[in-house]
C-alpha cells in the first residue's frame, strides 16, 4: 500500500520523463498531463514526439489505484494489477528511449547541422529518458507484485530466505530519502530560460535535479567504460571489507586495515623491485604472496596481543596503523636520515623529488583486464567471453549436480574446459584505456576463499564458534586463543592483499609505491563489511556500490553549483548510520519467530495451522513440562 501510494503521487507530482537536457542539468520535462517545461536554454530545439507514452503512463496510473485498493481489501488478486502496472511503465520507458533514439539518428543524419550542432543536439537527446515519474512506478509495481505473491508458500519461503537483505536495503532506501531532501534544500532550481518559474513549474524543476543527481551517482552501470572505473575503485573495497567482515564474524574488530594494507604495499614493492627477474612470471606471484604475508603479519600482531594480555584489538589495530605510515613515510619521504649523528643513505626511495618508490619490475607487474582480457586483432578491442562463460558454466554445474559429493570438483573441471574452448571468442567494444588490472580478479579469489574457509571447513567452524560464544567454544575444546590469533592474521592478509592493486597493478597510474596511496580505503571496508551483512557476496555488492557512485558523483560536480561528490560521503555515512540503527526494523521483521512459536497472528501461510500442531505434538495432556 505505501509504495503504491508513493508511486501515485509519483506519478501526479514529478516529471514524468525528460525529452532532453543541456549541459548545466537543465532539463526539458514532461508531465502526466501533457504539459511539457522547457527549461533549457535554446528554446527552439525540436523536442520529441512523445507517441504512446502519455496513454501508457494512464495505464500505469490505474493499474497502481487498483493494486492500492486490492491491497486495502487484502485480495490475493492484486500482484496480477501490480504486475501490470509494472509493465506498463517499463513500456513507456523504452517508448520514450526509442523515440529519443530516432530522434538522434536524424539529427546525424541531417547533412545541413554542422558537426557542433549535431554534437550538442546528440548529447541533449542521450541525455533524455525516464524521470521519477515512470522510475517510481516500475519500481512499485514490482515490489507489489512481489508482496502479493507472497501468500504462495514457494515465494513466501524464497522471500524468509532473503529476510536478511532487508536491514541493508531499507538503509540505502532511507539514505536515498534523506540525500534527496539535501538536494532539495541545497541546490536551487536549474532554469535557463529567460521565464520565470511558477510554483508549480518550480517544484517539477527541484524534483527533477533529485532525480538527475541519483542517476548521474549510478549511471555507470550503463556503459562499459564507466562500469570498469567504478569496478577499479570496488577492487581495492573488496579486499578491506572482507578483512573486516572476516574479523566480525569471529567476535573481533578490526580497525587496522589501513594498516594493514600499508604493510602488504610495502611487501609487495620490496620484492617487485628487489626480487630476482629470473623467476620471471613468478615475481609477480612471489610480491602477491609478500602482499599478504605484510598484511597477514600487521594482523597477527593485536590477535597475538588480545589472545596473550586479553589486549584491546581496537585500540592496538589503531596504534598500527600510524606505525606503519610512519613507516611508509620513512621508506620511501626521503632517501637520507640522520642517526646519532650520522647520516644513512636509504635505496628505497626513487630519484627526484616526488616521495615514491623505484618502478617494480615487468614480471612483477598485473596488466590491464583490457590487455589480458582483449582477443581482438588488428588493433580491434574484443573481450573474451571465457571467463564468463566458465563463471556460469561452474554455477550451473554445480546446481544441476546438487546431492553429489563431487560436484564442485566436476563443476571446476567444466568451467576450466569450456572457458578454454570459448577464450578466443570476443565481444567487439569500444572502450578507452582502464586501469582495472589483475587486483580484481585476486579480489574475487579472495570471496570464494572466504565463503569456503569460514562456511566449508572446521577451521571456519572453530571460528565462527569463538565468535558467537567464546566461553561456549573453550567449553567444547575450540582455542579460542589460537582461533584468534587465527582470525586477526587471516583478517589482516586480506587488506595487505589490497596494496597489490595499487603498486602490483599501477592503480595509481604507475607500478610503483607512492605516497599518494589511499590508505583511507581500509576505513571504508568498515562500511562496505557493515553493509555486505559480514558475507562474501554482501561485500562484493556493497564494494561495486559504492565504486559505482564513486565514479558518477564526477558528473554531479561538473555539471550543479551547489551539489558535489561531498553528497556521496554524505550517502555513505548515512547507510552505515541506518545499518546500525537496523533499518528501523521491528526484530519481529527481521529476526520473527519461528513458525511453531508465533501462533495464528502470523501472516505466513498455513501459520495457525501449524502452531496448533505443535502444541497438539509437544503438550502432554496431564499438563507437565
Amino acid at each position: 500500500m505505501i509504495v503504491c501510494a508513493v508511486a501515485i503521487l509519483g506519478l501526479l507530482l514529478t516529471p514524468l520523463a525528460t525529452l532532453g537536457r543541456g549541459f548545466n542539468a537543465d532539463a526539458a520535462l514532461l508531465h502526466l498531463s501533457g504539459a511539457v517545461y522547457n527549461l533549457t536554454g535554446d528554446q527552439q530545439i525540436p523536442l520529441p514526439p512523445t507517441g504512446p507514452v502519455l496513454p501508457l503512463a494512464w495505464g500505469a496510473l490505474a493499474a497502481l489505484a487498483a493494486t492500492l485498493f486490492g491491497a486495502w481489501r487484502r485480495a490475493r488478486w492484486f500482484w496480477i494489477t501490480a504486475l501490470v502496472g509494472f509493465v506498463l511503465a517499463t513500456a513507456a520507458v523504452l517508448v520514450l528511449r526509442g523515440a529519443l533514439d530516432n530522434e538522434t539518428a536524424r539529427v546525424l543524419a541531417d547533412p545541413a547541422l554542422r558537426p557542433g550542432a549535431k554534437r550538442q543536439l546528440r548529447n541533449f537527446y542521450a541525455s533524455g529518458g525516464m524521470n521519477l515519474g515512470l522510475f517510481l512506478p516500475a519500481l512499485a509495481g514490482l515490489i507489489a507484485a512481489g508482496a502479493g505473491l507472497s501468500y504462495l508458500p514457494r515465494w513466501w519461503d524464497t522471500f524468509n530466505r532473503l529476510r536478511g537483505l532487508l536491514v541493508p536495503f531499507t538503509a540505502i532506501g532511507l539514505a536515498i530519502v534523506v540525500g534527496a531532501i539535501v538536494v532539495l534544500v541545497v541546490q536551487p532550481a536549474v532554469n535557463s530560460s529567460a521565464a520565470p518559474l511558477s510554483l508549480w513549474s518550480g517544484w517539477l524543476a527541484k524534483s527533477d535535479l533529485v532525480y538527475f543527481v541519483y542517476s548521474s551517482l549510478f549511471a555507470p552501470v550503463t556503459a562499459l567504460s564507466p562500469l570498469l572505473d567504478s569496478l577499479k575503485l570496488a577492487t581495492p573495497l573488496i579486499f578491506t571489507g572482507l578483512s573486516v567482515a572476516f574479523a566480525f564474524r569471529t567476535g573481533l574488530f578490526n580497525i587496522g586495515a589501513p594498516g594493514q594494507l600499508t604493510m602488504g604495499a610495502i611487501a609487495a614493492m620490496l620484492v617487485g623491485v628487489y626480487g630476482p627477474a629470473s623467476l620471471g612470471w613468478g615475481l609477480l606471484v612471489l610480491s602477491v604472496l609478500a602482499a599478504g604475508a605484510g598484511g597477514a603479519l600487521w594482523g597477527a600482531i593485536p590477535g597475538v596481543l588480545k589472545a596473550r594480555f586479553g589486549s584491546s584489538e581496537v585500540i592496538n589495530t589503531i596504534m598500527l596503523n600510524y606505525i606503519a605510515s610512519a613507516i611508509f613515510i620513512f621508506m620511501i619521504g626521503s632517501d637520507t636520515y640522520s642517526f646519532l649523528g650520522k647520516t644513512y643513505t636509504l635505496p628505497f626511495k626513487a630519484e627526484g623529488s616526488n616521495p615514491e618508490s623505484e618502478l617494480i619490475q615487468s614480471q612483477a607487474q598485473l596488466r590491464p583486464l583490457l590487455e589480458v582480457l582483449n582477443v581482438g586483432q588488428n588493433g580491434a578491442v574484443a573481450l573474451s567471453i571465457g571467463l564468463l562463460v566458465a563463471l556460469g558454466a561452474f554455477f550451473v554445474t554445480r546446481i544441476a549436480m546438487r546431492g553429489h559429493r563431487l560436484r564442485s570438483w566436476i563443476a571446476a573441471a567444466v568451467a576450466l574446459v569450456l572457458g578454454a574452448l570459448t577464450w578466443r571468442v570476443g565481444i567487439p567494444v569500444e572502450v578507452a584505456g582502464s586501469q582495472l588490472n589483475g587486483a580484481f580478479l585476486i579480489a574475487l579469489a579472495c570471496v570464494a576463499l572466504f565463503g569456503v574457509l569460514m562456511w566449508r571447513t572446521a577451521a571456519g567452524y572453530a571460528l565462527r564458534a569463538v565468535g558467537l560464544s567464546p566461553k561456549a567454544a573453550e567449553y567444547g575444546g575450540i582455542s579460542v586463543a589460537r582461533n584468534t590469533i587465527l582470525a586477526m592474521t587471516i583478517a589482516g592478509m586480506f587488506a595487505g592483499l589490497a596494496g597489490t592493486h595499487y603498486v602490483n597493478g599501477g592503480a595509481l597510474d604507475q607500478y610503483r609505491l607512492k605516497q599518494n596511496m589511499p590508505v583511507n580505503v581500509g576505513f571504508d571496508g568498515i562500511a562496505v563489511a557493515l553493509m555486505g551483512q559480514s558475507t562474501p557476496a554482501g561485500v562484493v555488492a556493497a564494494s561495486v556500490l559504492f565504486g559505482t557512485i564513486d565514479t558518477g558523483g564526477v558528473n554531479v560536480t561538473t555539471k550543479l553549483q551547489k551539489v558535489n561528490s561531498d553528497i556521496v560521503t554524505v550517502l555513505k555515512a548515512l547507510i552505515v548510520l541506518f545499518i546500525a540503527a537496523g533499518g528501523f526494523l521491528s526484530r519481529r521483521i527481521t529476526e520473527p519467530p519461528a513458525a511453531a512459536l508465533s501462533g495464528p497472528s502470523s501472516s505466513a501461510p498455513n501459520m495457525a495451522t501449524n502452531a496448533v500442531a505443535h502444541r497438539q505434538m509437544h503438550i502432554p495432556n496431564d499438563g507437565s513440562k
